[in-house]
């Protein structure tokens, strides 16, 4: 699925229904057409800025800061997507997540990365036709659907090694009294992390005969998808989650997409792009949404992305900003806070 098109099932509306709220009212609040959500489709499909303020909305109606948890937490497996599905059968916890994050991409427009980082194994998403990070409720919903996902397969009480979360640090999350794992605020990116000795783990739901008739069919049309899928995109992409205090290497990116470095430099320009001028990009978008919605220094900041010191990332920012990093901050955050 290359194209900007989510697809929302009528079953979100009936669940929506059972945790008190009215969807009709989510749909105006999201500025969405009358009746997009509620008229009994199969499935209405949205731009992913459409399915963001849906989510967005949702949190404004609720007020409740639990509710992604429920909603994600308590998915029946009736409901699941393909992607979840497939990894529902996998034979472990570890090719389960594989599975999600393999073929997530052909549900819409999400990409879902693993990493293994010393003992933990990384889990964080990226939405390919968005500017900015999903929305807290989103992530929330999300973290608590993967989790879910892992104790329905395991059988077990499944909890994460930990959660990074990019927005500001809260209190009164009940984030922390549902997963039972620190949770790190101001992070560059939404993680879940697992621990990596759990990625052995059988799971009892595992059914290598519905494997068989998933698999070919899943890998043709992740095939068809990839085809589709811009070269400076992905080169974005792996940089985008390569930002934890490195200057990613033109040569990691190249070995990533498997072609060598000069392959990827001349692909890319053919394109009308450099390296260069993709690292800048993703280092400017990190850069706003660090200073934007965390409460990060900037020094703590240019590290982040890979500055060799505080000095470097100030000539840069206001290159692209035409500003210092505090002032741009002081000019968004200000307007904000005075609206709430």
């Amino acid at each position: 699925m290359s194209s900007d098109q989510i697809p929302v099932s009528s079953a979100l509306a009936v669940r929506f229904a059972a945790l008190g709220v009215d969807i009709e009212q989510v749909s105006q609040l999201a500025g969405l057409p009358s009746g997009l959500l509620s008229d009994g489709r199969e499935k209405a499909r949205l731009s992913t800025h459409q399915y963001f303020e849906v989510w967005r909305a949702l949190a404004r109606l609720t007020n409740d800061a639990a509710f992604g948890l429920r909603l994600g937490g308590d998915v029946a497996p009736e409901h699941y997507d393909i992607a979840s599905v497939a990894a529902l059968h996998s034979a472990t916890l570890g090719e389960a997540l594989q599975k999600v994050a393999r073929y997530k991409r052909l549900v819409c427009p999400e990409e879902l990365m693993l990493m293994e980082d010393g003992n933990g194994v990384r889990l964080h998403t990226r939405w390919l036709m968005a500017e900015g990070h999903a929305p807290d409720l989103l992530i929330d919903t999300m973290f608590a659907y993967i989790t879910a996902l892992c104790r329905r397969g395991t059988g077990m009480a499944i909890q994460p090694q930990a959660i990074e979360l990019t927005r500001r640090q809260d209190p009164a999350s009940p984030l922390l009294r549902y997963f039972s794992c620190p949770i790190h605020f101001n992070a560059p990116l939404d993680v879940l992390v697992f621990d990596r000795a759990l990625m052995k783990q059988p799971f009892i739901t595992y059914n290598q005969d519905s494997l068989a008739v998933l698999l070919p069919g899943l890998e043709a049309e992740l095939a068809r998808a990839r085809q589709d899928d811009s070269l400076p995109a992905q080169v974005m992409a792996i940089l985008a989650r390569s930002m934890r205090g490195q200057r990613p290497s033109v040569n990691s990116v190249a070995a990533e997409l498997y072609v060598s470095p000069r392959t990827l430099q001349r692909r890319l320009q053919q394109q009308g792009y450099s390296y260069q001028q993709l690292l800048d990009k993703t280092r400017h978008r990190t850069a706003c949404h660090l200073l934007s919605d965390t409460d990060l220094e900037p020094g703590e900041i240019a590290f982040v992305l890979g500055f060799e010191e505080l000095n470097s990332f100030s000539r840069a920012f206001m290159q692209w900003e035409s500003q210092t990093p505090n002032r741009w901050r002081s000019r968004r955050v200000a307007p904000r806070q005075e609206n709430r």
